[in-house]
C-alpha cells in the first residue's frame, strides 16, 4: 500500500544568485531587512567553504527581483553580529576574521554601512573583543551580551560582559555583566520592552563545551540582568523567534544533545520545540519539530506563526535539508510546508512583507565528499516563500 500524500503548504521560488557564495554559522548575522518601505535585503560577510571570513555584501531588491554587489566591508568577518538602527543604518560588531578558525583575540571592531550611500564607515570599538555573541536593538540602542574570546593559545572562554552602544553619541557603555557566560546564543526582544537570552554554550576543555539550557532577562531601565525560567532542554546552535509581538518566544532546534542519562547516545539533532511565556516567565513544550535540525533558521510570517526551514541533523553536519514547517502559536501545531529547491544549512535568511520570507546561501553539502575536495559545498542560490494566500 502507497503512503498517503501530505499536502504542503506555500512554495518557494527562486530569487536570483548572490554575486558570491557564503555560509553564516551564527545566530545573528547573515542578513537583514533596509528599512525604506521596500523589500531590500543586505546579505553581509560570512565565510566561504574553507571558513575563511569574507568581506563582500551584496543586496537584493525584491521589486526588481535582482542582486547588486555592495561595497565591502572595511575587515573581513564572520560570526559578527548585524543590527538594523532606528535612522536605517546597520551596525556591525566583532567577530572573527582571516583563515584561522578562532584566531586570537578576535575583534572588537564596528563599521556602520548607509544604504544610501553604499558605503561603510569605522564606528567606536566594543570595550571587549568578542564572536558568536548576540545583538538586540532595545530603546534605540544596541545592546551586545556574551559571545567568545580567547584565553591562551587555541582555547575558548566564554563572556558574561555587556555592553551597550548609542547612536547618537556614538560611543559604547558596559551594563551589568549576564548571570552566566555564553556564547552561541539566541536573544529577543520580548513584547514588555526586556531582552530574553536562551541558551548557548560554555568551554569547558580544549575543544569541549557545554550546552546550556539557563535563560536571563535583560532590564533595559536598571541595565541589569535576572534569572529567568529555564528551557526544559540544553541548546546550543538554535532557534528563537519572538510572537506576538515578543509575548511569546518559541525555540527550535539545537545540536546532538550527545550523551543522555540512560547510557545511550543520541547522534542527531533536538526535534524538541518549546515556547516562552513573558507573562509567566517559563517554558512549555510544544509538538516536536517534524525533524531535529541544527543551523536551521526560524523567521516570523505574522504575529502567531513562524517558519523554520532547512538546517541539517547528522553529527557529521553533512547534507542541507530542504524540509521546512510552520508552526501556529494558537494551535501549537506544526504544518508541513513547501520545501526548498536546494537543501542548505548555515545559511541567511530574513522576513519580508507579506508574510513571506528569503533564505539565502549556506552551506548546501559537508563531510567527507566535500572535506576531500578541501572545502564545503555552498550554494549561492536565494528563494523566496509565501503560503498559499500571499499574492
Amino acid at each position: 500500500m502507497s503512503s498517503p500524500t501530505i499536502a504542503a503548504t506555500g512554495t518557494w521560488t527562486a530569487a536570483g544568485t548572490l554575486p558570491s557564495p557564503a555560509a553564516w554559522y551564527g545566530r545573528h548575522d547573515g542578513a537583514v531587512l533596509l528599512t525604506g518601505g521596500t523589500d531590500k535585503v543586505l546579505v553581509i560577510g560570512g565565510a566561504d567553504g574553507s571558513a575563511t571570513a569574507a568581506g563582500r555584501t551584496a543586496v537584493y531588491d525584491a521589486a526588481a527581483k535582482t542582486w547588486t554587489a555592495a561595497a565591502a566591508m572595511q575587515v573581513t568577518r564572520r560570526l559578527y553580529t548585524a543590527t538594523v538602527l532606528d535612522g536605517g543604518s546597520v551596525l556591525v560588531a566583532g567577530g572573527i576574521t582571516g583563515s584561522r578558525q578562532f584566531p586570537s583575540p578576535g575583534l572588537n571592531t564596528v563599521e556602520l554601512y548607509d544604504p544610501a550611500q553604499d558605503a561603510w564607515t569605522t564606528a567606536a570599538p566594543m570595550k571587549h573583543a568578542r564572536w558568536g555573541h548576540s545583538a538586540v536593538l532595545v530603546g534605540g540602542k544596541v545592546l551586545v551580551a556574551g559571545g567568545f574570546a580567547v584565553r591562551s593559545g587555541q582555547s575558548e572562554l566564554a563572556l558574561a560582559g555587556a555592553e551597550l552602544y548609542d547612536p547618537v553619541a556614538k560611543t559604547w557603555t558596559e551594563v551589568g555583566p549576564m548571570t552566566d557566560p555564553r556564547g552561541g546564543h539566541a536573544a529577543v526582544l520580548l513584547k514588555n520592552g526586556k531582552v530574553l537570552v536562551t541558551g548557548g554554550a560554555v568551554p569547558v576543555g580544549k575543544g569541549t563545551d557545554t550546552d546550556l539550557a539557563y535563560c536571563e532577562l535583560y532590564d533595559p531601565a536598571q541595565k541589569t540582568w535576572s534569572v529567568t525560567g529555564s528551557m526544559t532542554a540544553a541548546r546550543a546552535g538554535h532557534q528563537a523567534t519572538a510572537l506576538d509581538g515578543g509575548a511569546a518566544v518559541l525555540v527550535t532546534g539545537g545540536r546532538a544533545p550527545g550523551g543522555r542519562g540512560d547510557g545511550t547516545f543520541d547522534p542527531f539533532s533536538r526535534a524538541a520545540a518549546e515556547l516562552y511565556d513573558q507573562a509567566t516567565g517559563t517554558w512549555s513544550p510544544v509538538d516536536d519539530l517534524p525533524g531535529g535540525r541544527v543551523h536551521h533558521r526560524a523567521v516570523a510570517l505574522g504575529p502567531d506563526q513562524a517558519l523554520v526551514v532547512g538546517g541539517t541533523g547528522d553529527v557529521h553536519d553533512d547534507a542541507g535539508y530542504e524540509s521546512a514547517a510552520i508552526f501556529d502559536r494558537a494551535t501549537k501545531k506544526w504544518t508541513t510546508a513547501g520545501g526548498l529547491a536546494t537543501g542548505r544549512w548555515a545559511f541567511a535568511a530574513v522576513a519580508l512583507s507579506g508574510g513571506r520570507a528569503m533564505v539565502a546561501g549556506g552551506v548546501a553539502r559537508s563531510g567527507a565528499a566535500a572535506a576531500s575536495a578541501g572545502a564545503e559545498e555552498l550554494t549561492g542560490t536565494a528563494e523566496i516563500f509565501a503560503t498559499a494566500a500571499t499574492p
